[in-house]
């Protein structure tokens, strides 16, 4: 948490105040300094016997000195003063100037890290922070307009577009289920069974990501080993299929999200770590755990080597390694290349983040997602 001294623009205008007070501070030290000086001098005696004169005006001199003296301690004394006390009142009226920028500052994190539902609605004169307000109000109605509009395509996409693959699916598989259906026919019944699954896992694909590339506005508690069971149980027959042994290590990690999506991460892992493997003898292997406030699911898988400058494009949708080889596949059909896509999108509405290596000992990768307990976990963990 950042201190009052790291808030720049106050300490600038602390030391504005302060060096503004300070210098009248020194004029006006100064002008009393020198009229106190002349006043002295003039009020000196003129005329003395000459007996007395020169006893006296050394004697004068030295309490000219002695009063002049005194009253230039005094008067830094002062000054002194005058520059801690400008500094606590520039403090206090940088701080009270700044407080409406500060309340802006607040409310804009608020609506980050939550939703966008919540507005500033400063109250105060019309000046330029009351117009920068209003302004920050005006973009968040946009956005919060726009994210909804998001939503409601995401959800209509998702029955308009799911609907007639669904129907496809339905017909190609009465049409094989006919005893009349020939060999021809059954073939390009499967072929087109085919190609249909492909297009419903591309489509559910593109809704996860478009649904998960923005913060959560709901959150519920998840433990992330329950989540990585389920996925590694639901990805043993593709597992088995390839040959693959997948292993899990397992320690709870609690955190707060949607459980459906950390699932679809999960899974998304394991199969592309079941998927990039070895041909023969190949595993995989799950660990959860925590690290630090984090709650970490790591998901590692030898296989083809794996050059480091590839490694940040596997983040991106529909990309794949330059010449990369599958070596097992759900019902014989290849995927749409959004898998490690999503586990970054839904790692970063959950606050998370995503980082993969190559394996240091051969191929393969190391796939980490790090993803903040939950509040309560972390209350606990620092009584």
């Amino acid at each position: 948490m950042k201190g009052p001294w790291n808030s720049t623009i106050r300490v600038r205008l602390t030391l504005l105040y302060a060096g503004a007070f300070f210098l009248a501070g020194v004029v006006v030290v100064a002008g009393l300094y020198l009229y106190f000086g002349h006043s002295l001098r003039t009020h000196m005696p003129q005329h003395l016997p000459p007996d007395l004169s020169e006893q006296l005006a050394a004697q004068a001199r030295l309490d000219h000195a002695d009063t002049m003296r005194a009253v230039l301690n005094a008067s830094l004394v002062a000054l002194g003063a005058i520059a801690l006390g400008a500094a606590g009142f520039g403090w206090m009226l940088a701080g009270r100037a700044l407080r409406p920028l500060q309340n802006i500052t607040a409310t804009a994190r608020r609506v980050a890290g939550r939703n966008l539902h919540e507005r500033i609605g400063l109250h105060g004169p019309d000046d330029e922070i009351k117009d920068l307000a209003d302004t920050v109000d005006a973009m968040l109605e946009r956005l919060d307009r726009a994210f909804d509009s998001q939503r409601r395509f995401v959800a209509n996409a998702s029955h308009e577009l799911r609907t007639p693959l669904t129907i496809n699916r339905a017909l190609i598989e009465v049409a094989l289920d006919g005893a009349d259906t020939n060999e021809p026919l059954r073939r390009l019944g499967t072929s087109l069974l085919a190609v249909n699954q492909r297009h419903e896992r591309l489509i559910d694909g593109l809704l996860t990501l478009a649904s998960s590339e923005e913060q959560l506005t709901t959150r519920e508690p998840v433990d992330l080993s329950e989540v990585a069971e389920h996925a590694a149980a639901d990805c043993q027959a593709a597992a088995q299929h390839a040959g693959v042994r997948v292993r899990t290590t397992l320690v709870q990690a609690p955190v707060a999200g949607d459980p459906i999506l950390l699932e679809r991460l999960a899974h998304n892992l394991i199969d592309n770590a079941i998927r990039y493997n070895l041909p023969e003898q190949g595993w995989v292997q799950v660990t959860t755990g925590l690290d630090g406030a984090s709650a970490c699911l790591i998901v590692e898988n030898p296989g083809l080597v794996v050059p480091a400058t590839e490694i940040p494009s596997l983040f991106e949708p529909f990309r794949r390694l330059a010449g990369s080889q599958r070596h097992a596949t759900t019902n014989g059909n290849d995927g749409a290349g959004l898998g490690i896509s999503i586990v970054a999108a839904v790692a970063a509405a959950h606050s998370g983040h995503v980082h993969a290596a190559a394996r240091p000992d051969g191929g393969g990768l190391t796939v980490r997602v790090q993803i903040p307990i939950a509040a309560d976990e972390t209350r606990a963990s620092t009584r």
